[in-house]
């Protein structure tokens, strides 16, 4: 199989561990801040959309992207699990309780 290091790595459920670090580091390549979204989770601006800044509306778009990036690396029994979360971060944390399970 080739890979490309324009696509994300896809994911139908199986080899969870590999399909992750790939994509920890194709999210970083393509705008670390990205990641920054994945990882530390999305800021919710408390106005009105017609009075968000510039800086808010760029969080939402980053937010959006990094969805799509995620959404799209899901095969259909996997994205239907994820489908509902507003937000990278709620993807990324449910796929790692999905796949990995929880510490509690």
């Amino acid at each position: 199989m080739v890979h490309s290091i324009n696509k994300s790595s896809y994911s139908n459920g199986e080899h969870y561990a590999f399909w992750k670090n790939r994509m920890v580091f194709f999210i970083k390549a393509k705008d670390f801040n990205l990641w920054d979204i994945v990882e530390d989770g999305l800021f919710v601006p408390t106005t009105s959309r017609s009075e968000w800044s510039v800086n808010d509306r760029k969080k939402m778009e980053l937010n959006c992207k990094a969805l799509h990036i995620l959404f799209c690396a899901l095969g259909p029994d996997v994205y239907v699990k994820v489908s509902s979360c507003g937000s990278a971060k709620e993807v990324w944390d449910k796929l790692e309780v999905i796949h990995e399970g929880t510490t509690m």
